[in-house]
């Protein structure tokens, strides 16, 4: 066990070694297998692949907002509390970044080559929630995680019949997106004002369109 605090030095550190990871594909190591019933991969046209492709390089992109939100939360936030829990759902969030890597690159394809910005951004907006106040941040996180879970469930739907192993990870991924917008209410999040709420729908909307060709 560590007996003293990090250095201000230790911890920009380690902070840029979690940013490089979470922009750099394959760079981080997961905690769990892929949460699938088979290692069959299914059979799909050009077409589906390159459509499953796509939504997957969205969902790795949500996935890398997700560890920029965090990281820069946890910056900022005023008290330890809510740092260690956004540490914590940060870390949890590693294993979907693998998977969503893993199926990427099972379908002979890649994550977004704007992935650096899409973390920066982010990091920058999840800095700004967390200097407001905790029950702004947190909420934020939960509103995130709301809209999240809102893709993936449409994802689900649009992936082809056949395609078992791409919805079992989403299904994972949405049950655990959940858990994590209860916890950031469970401690004190509030619920965002509508035109908040409006706008953070709206950059996502543009994350995907772009997230899903490049």
């Amino acid at each position: 066990m560590r007996s003293q605090p990090f250095s201000i030095v230790d911890k920009a550190i380690i902070g840029f070694d979690k940013a490089l990871r979470a922009v750099i594909p394959h760079s981080n190591p997961s905690t769990r297998p892929l949460p699938v019933s088979s290692d069959h991969l299914p059979e799909l046209s050009i077409d589906e692949a390159r459509h499953v492709a796509g939504l997957m390089r969205i969902n790795h992109t949500g996935e890398v907002c997700a560890q920029g939100l965090y990281h820069g939360q946890a910056l900022t936030a005023k008290n330890d509390m809510v740092r260690e829990a956004m540490h914590h759902s940060a870390e949890e969030e590693i294993d979907h970044l693998v998977w969503c890597e893993t199926r990427l690159q099972e379908l002979s394809s890649h994550p977004s080559v704007f992935t650096p910005v899409w973390y920066g951004l982010s990091f920058g907006l999840g800095a700004a929630a967390g200097l407001i106040s905790n029950e702004f941040s947190l909420g934020f996180v939960a509103e995130t995680e709301a809209q999240v879970s809102e893709h993936l469930q449409d994802h689900i739907q649009q992936l082809p019949e056949n395609d078992i192993r791409s919805k079992e990870i989403l299904q994972q991924m949405d049950i655990e997106e959940l858990q994590h917008r209860a916890a950031a209410i469970e401690h004190g999040g509030t619920p965002l004002a509508a035109p908040v709420r409006t706008t953070m729908r709206w950059m996502a909307n543009q994350m995907k369109a772009v997230a899903y060709h490049l």
